[in-house]
């Protein structure tokens, strides 16, 4: 079994939370987290972590297209510390550009009507996050000539 991740699409009114499978394969969504304020954010993060059992957290880094840190990437950046401090775990930051975009790309084609993309986007960003650290961290599988 591996240890479990938390993945988090930060956003200055709204947390999307996404979890992996206990095979550490796929990002699961689990809720969007209305922020209120940083104490209350980060209790409510603890309870996640602690009921999921999450050794690390992943945490959507909005960068610039071109590489640099935007405005909002430098509050990430500033969150990711405070996690860190919190909770004394790995918080790993993983590129998130063009997530959101294809976070209502996929509600889209999933019938989803745009006035309901709101209430989940962020949870489905999160996935999306999360699922692409999975994928990178996975172990490559030796492939063989079978003649």
């Amino acid at each position: 079994m591996q240890p479990r991740l938390l993945g988090l699409d930060f956003g200055s009114r709204r947390i999307g939370v996404a979890v992996s499978d206990e095979l550490g394969l796929t990002a699961q969504p689990v809720l969007t987290l209305v922020r209120k304020n940083a104490k209350q954010d980060l209790k409510s993060l603890g309870r996640l972590l602690r009921k999921f059992g999450c050794t690390a957290i992943v945490l959507g880094n909005p960068l610039y297209m071109s590489g640099d840190v935007s405005p909002q990437a430098a509050k990430t950046q500033a969150f990711a510390e405070s996690l860190r401090e919190a909770f004394s775990l790995p918080v790993h930051l993983w590129d998130e550009r063009l997530t959101s975009a294809e976070a209502h790309r996929h509600l889209h084609a999933a019938g989803r009507p745009l006035s309901e993309h709101r209430e989940v986007v962020d949870q489905v960003a999160a996935v999306l996050i999360l699922q692409s650290f999975l994928d990178a961290h996975r172990p490559r599988e030796e492939s063989y000539n079978q003649e």
